[in-house]
């Protein structure tokens, strides 16, 4: 045994003696300060006697929280997440207790309720003291942190690849111009850094479906092809697809594999972390494409959760953000409510415990996952990150609560690019994001109605009665009226239609808004809807809320009409000739025109009212910072670069779509000499590649 592996074992025992000795006197604080813990159970017990015992008090509990607490954690596994928070804080309590029965004969005592912050503290305490007494040794620090970010023992040899690896990282909603604010305001001092050194900034476009699933499945597969929203309706299955649904999630990653001939941007040594979609990685967790299937315990979606949860002292301080985190939202709602802020929609319920989810277990596992993922030396990474997008639909994409937000996730980009230092390869990294959002009133909020009352309104069905009273529901019905020519019958003030039509399916993305009729099996003409509810589309197209539609024609084969009867047919669109798309922008035409020909595109596609000078939209859901259509900055996302990989695209030239950013992502990894994917890949038929 070599004199290095010596002094590494000597060093190693000294901080196991240093973190004990530490947690004994955490403890022996403790027990000074809360009344209902205590070490000594007699008057008569010597200080010797009581540091003794609590030495193997703490000592105990160092040895059940490593051998103990990763069968626990493999029993969470089976928890619902939401919950996962809470039991961390008891099953660690729990422990402590367990460790106080196995002291000497006059046993300690305390409270149960006692136990779990006693845990809390000494968890804390003792990482924190590992940490700082192996930051100053390198290799103690790297095996430290593989330790922490990944417990699947999958370490590689300490030296990796002279090649560099790849990091992608997406943040997740966080526009071009939000990002952009957020440097100048010195909110994000990482990413200040990278663009002041070593990174370049490129804004995007999206397609018509501005959303993590059609902008995910393109970056990672290839493909977004017949992605018409966040949730659509297939009536040759008779179902309802959403991407964030898991069996949806893997029917559209087969779908893409089968269209592009190859498995992904990932597919050689790669992991994919937090996402949707796998990309062809070997390496998953928290995918939600695998979650249906039964994979092998390293492949499973929820295997993150473990990798990260068997230490002990992540669990708590994550279980401790996660508290704090529900008390920061019902705070900011609160306040919000008081001060009655507008726009605002409701925050209660179950949103506090899926925000803290969101920004602070998700992010954290994630984090660590990547940080593993490098510390082994892995070619290619695509994490999400998911948590501005989740606070901004409630809080606005501009609010105080989101900048808290991009200040959090800062930290974890500092982290992750603090690691990289130590890896055992040099890695680049890449930043980029899904979409933007954009802000804006609910329809609802705005005009007293959802979408699906306005459409029944046009169809002339029955429509609540609160809706009714309202001036768009009364425009709604006046529109009926003029379309049929006569006056609407009426049933205590509800139209009640003749026939066996089933009513129409209304399904909202965002400021987009699906219209499908199921009993009719396959996508309705303009002409067939007119003859069926002849004042629908009026109805529609004439809302001050709605800033076009899309149709399919037997005369025109597709039209988007407008308001005022404007009619105009989808091959005829252009940036010069936009209708009713004018206040849309560059792009919207071609992104419509392409939607047009999905498959599984709606009966009538709705997208709402956009205001360019405010750059505000409409949501058809319950969100003031809403992305899924067009308008706005949802249709902005950005993707930033080290400028060691070649310009995303040249100068005059636009990134539209997400395919164009696979292609470019593909590109950089060849460049990083670690090719992913085939060169060239057979083609599907109507498939949009770069000739």
């Amino acid at each position: 045994m070599g004199a290095g592996r010596w002094r590494r074992i000597v060093s190693q025992i000294g901080r196991s003696v240093a973190v004990w000795a530490v947690s004994t006197l955490t403890m022996l604080v403790l027990a000074g300060i809360l009344p209902d813990f205590q070490i000594r159970t007699g008057d008569g017990d010597s200080a010797t006697r009581i540091a003794i015992t609590a030495a193997i008090g703490a000592g105990a509990f160092g040895l059940l929280s490593a051998l103990v607490w990763p069968v626990l954690v493999r029993l969470l596994l089976l928890v619902p997440a939401l919950v996962l928070g809470l039991l961390v804080f008891f099953l660690n309590g729990f422990l402590l207790l367990v460790a106080l029965r196995l002291t000497p004969a006059d046993r300690p005592e305390a409270a149960p309720e006692t136990a779990v912050v006693v845990a809390a503290v000494m968890s804390a305490v003792a990482s924190a003291t590992g940490a700082a007494l192996a930051v100053r040794d390198d290799d103690a620090y790297r095996r430290r942190l593989y330790r922490l970010a990944d417990r699947r023992g999958t370490a590689r040899p300490m030296e990796g690849p002279t090649t560099p690896g790849v990091v992608f990282l997406q943040l997740d909603g966080v526009g071009h111009d939000v990002l952009v604010r957020a440097v100048e305001k010195g909110l994000m001092p990482t990413v200040a850094g990278l663009l002041d050194a070593t990174h370049r900034l490129t804004p995007w476009r999206t397609d018509w479906s501005s959303q993590t699933g059609a902008s995910q499945l393109g970056i990672l597969h290839g493909t977004n092809h017949d992605i018409p929203a966040f949730r659509w309706y297939e009536k040759d299955k008779g179902e309802v697809m959403v991407c964030n649904r898991p069996t949806s999630a893997a029917e559209l990653q087969r779908r893409a594999v089968e269209r592009t001939g190859d498995g992904g941007l990932l597919t050689v040594d790669g992991a994919s972390r937090g996402n949707l979609f796998s990309g062809g990685a070997d390496q998953q967790a928290l995918v939600l494409s695998i979650a249906v299937r039964r994979r092998g315990r390293e492949n499973r979606s929820r295997a993150g959760y473990f990798a990260y949860f068997s230490d002990p002292a992540n669990a708590v301080r994550t279980a401790l953000s996660f508290v704090a985190e529900v008390g920061r939202e019902i705070g900011q709602s609160t306040r919000a409510r008081m001060r009655k802020k507008r726009p605002r929609v409701a925050r209660g319920g179950l949103y506090p415990l899926v925000r803290a989810f969101a920004t602070v277990v998700e992010r954290d596992v994630v984090v660590a996952a990547v940080m593993g993922d490098m510390l082994a030396g892995r070619t290619a990474v695509y994490a999400d990150l998911v948590a501005y997008d989740e606070v901004a639909h409630h809080s606005g994409p501009h609010s105080r609560d989101t900048e808290k937000v991009l200040q959090r996730l800062d930290r974890s980009l500092a982290l992750i690019a603090n690691v990289a230092e130590h890896a055992p390869r040099p890695y680049r990294i890449v930043l980029l994001s899904d979409h933007g959002q954009s802000p804006g009133e609910t329809f609802r909020g705005r005009y007293g109605l959802t979408l699906g009352d306005l459409v029944r309104a046009g169809c002339g069905l029955p429509v609540p009665r609160k809706a009714q009273r309202t001036h768009s529901g009364a425009e709604a019905r006046a529109a009926v009226r003029a379309a049929l020519r006569r006056p609407v019958e009426e049933n205590g003030g509800r139209h009640v239609p003749t026939g066996r039509h089933s009513e129409p399916l209304v399904l909202a993305s965002g400021n987009l808004g699906l219209i499908s009729f199921p009993d009719v099996h396959h996508r309705m003409t303009k002409e067939e809807i007119d003859a069926r509810h002849p004042a629908l589309l009026t109805t529609l197209a004439n809302h001050p809320g709605v800033g076009f539609l899309l149709v399919r024609s037997e005369e025109h084969g597709g039209v988007v009409l407008g308001a005022h009867g404007a009619e105009i047919p989808v091959d005829a669109l252009d940036d010069e000739h936009p209708g009713p798309l004018a206040d849309f922008g560059p792009g919207a035409a071609s992104a419509v025109r392409r939607t047009h020909s999905f498959p599984h595109t709606a009966d009538i596609m709705v997208n709402s009212w956009y205001d360019p000078a405010e750059g505000e939209v409409l949501a058809f859901e319950e969100q003031i910072g809403s992305h899924g259509g067009l308008g706005g900055a949802q249709g902005r996302p950005f993707l930033m670069a080290p400028v060691a990989l070649s310009v995303a695209v040249e100068d005059g030239e636009e990134l539209v779509g997400a395919e164009h950013i696979h292609r470019v992502l593909r590109r950089w990894l060849r460049e990083c000499n670690g090719p992913q994917v085939p060169l060239e890949a057979p083609r599907g038929p109507g498939d949009r590649r770069a000739a």
